[in-house]
C-alpha cells in the first residue's frame, strides 16, 4: 500500500458472530480530496467508519491510514472526529468543552487560548462562548462539535451527518467552512443522507451496499453519457437512427436527449449529425443528481 492516500483498504471484512457488517471494503481516499461515503441504514457505514478509526478490529483485509496501519496512535493523533448524536456534558460552557477536547488532544495551552475563540467565532458561536451546552439549540450544538472536531487542527476528519439539525443559513456556513478547511490541505471522510449538501461539498463518493462498495463517481468530472441535442430540426425517422448511438431518452420538436452507448464518443456523434444534413446546434452534457445516481446505484432500500 502506498503513503500516498490518505485512506487505503483492501478487502477489510467485519463479522459480528453470524452477521456480516462489512463483507469486502477496498477503497482510496486522496490526501486533501472530500469524500462522501453513502449508503442506505445497515449498509456498514458506521462499522466502516469505526475501522478506519481502531475502534474496532477488522476480521479479515488491510488498511492504512495517514500511511500508518489501522489503529496507528501516531495517525490518531492527527485525526479529528465528529460522530452523529455526540454528546458533551450539559453543564459545561462551550469554551469549556473545547478547552478540555483541546487538552485531551494534547494542543498546547497557549494555542487553545487563540485558537477556541478562532473557531468558535467561524462557526458562528463567539457569542455563546460561555452559555451552557444545555442550552444550546440543535444547530449550535452541531457547529459545537464541528469546531471540536478541527480543533485540535487534524489532518484527516471523519464527520458523520455535520448538516443534521442546521437550517439553510447553518447549512452554507459549514459548507464554507468545510471548503476552507480543504483549502488548508485537510481531507474530510463525510457521510450524509443530505445528498444535496454531499454534491456540493465532495470531489468524489462511493456507494456502500451490504458492506462492499458497489460504486465510486468523481462529482468533478463531466458526464459525457447523457447529451441534450438542439438541432436545427429533426426529420421523420431520426430517433430510429440515433438508437443505433445509443438509448433516446426524451424528442421534442427540435430536441434530443440521449445517453450514449457503451464506446461510444460525442465527437463521433457530432460528426455523424453533420453528416446527416442537419444543423448541430448545440450538444450539452447533462448531469444526473447525486439523488438519481443514489437510487440507480442503491435502489429504494431504507432502514
Amino acid at each position: 500500500m502506498s503513503d500516498a492516500w490518505a485512506i487505503e483498504t483492501k478487502g477489510l471484512r467485519k463479522v459480528f458472530g453470524d452477521r456480516v457488517a462489512v463483507a469486502d471494503l477496498t477503497l482510496r481516499v486522496a490526501e486533501g480530496e472530500v469524500f462522501g461515503f453513502l449508503g442506505p441504514n445497515g449498509a456498514g457505514k458506521t462499522t466502516v467508519v469505526k475501522m478506519l478509526l481502531g475502534l474496532i478490529h477488522p476480521t479479515a483485509g488491510t488498511g492504512r491510514v495517514l500511511g500508518r496501519p489501522l489503529g496507528d496512535r501516531s495517525a490518531r493523533r492527527a485525526i479529528g472526529f465528529l460522530p452523529e448524536g455526540f454528546a458533551f456534558p450539559d453543564w459545561l460552557t462551550a469554551e469549556e468543552i473545547l478547552w478540555f477536547h483541546g487538552r485531551l488532544a494534547g494542543v498546547d495551552p497557549h494555542r487553545l487560548r487563540r485558537r477556541i475563540p478562532e473557531l468558535l467565532e467561524r462557526v458562528g458561536l463567539a457569542a455563546e462562548a460561555q452559555r451552557p451546552f444545555r442550552a444550546f439549540s440543535k444547530g449550535m450544538r452541531q457547529r459545537l462539535g464541528l469546531a471540536q472536531a478541527f480543533l485540535h487542527e487534524p489532518r484527516l476528519v471523519f464527520l458523520d451527518e455535520p448538516t443534521s439539525g442546521l437550517d439553510p443559513a447553518g447549512r452554507i456556513l459549514v459548507r464554507d467552512f468545510l471548503r476552507e478547511q480543504k483549502a488548508r490541505g485537510v481531507t474530510i471522510f463525510l457521510n450524509s443522507h443530505l445528498l444535496s449538501e454531499v454534491e456540493r461539498i465532495c470531489d468524489r463518493v462511493a456507494f456502500i451496499k451490504g458492506g462492499v462498495v458497489v460504486e465510486t463517481m468523481d462529482l468533478r468530472a463531466e458526464d459525457t453519457a447523457t447529451l441534450v441535442l438542439r438541432l436545427g430540426w429533426i426529420p421523420v425517422g431520426l430517433e430510429g437512427r440515433l438508437r443505433e448511438w445509443g438509448e433516446v431518452l426524451a424528442l421534442t420538436d427540435n430536441q434530443v436527449t440521449l445517453r450514449l452507448a457503451p464506446g461510444r464518443r460525442p465527437a463521433d456523434l457530432a460528426r455523424w449529425i453533420v453528416g446527416q444534413g442537419l444543423d448541430l446546434e448545440a450538444m450539452i452534457p447533462q448531469r444526473l443528481s447525486l439523488e438519481e445516481v443514489f437510487l440507480q446505484v442503491v435502489g429504494m432500500e431504507m432502514g
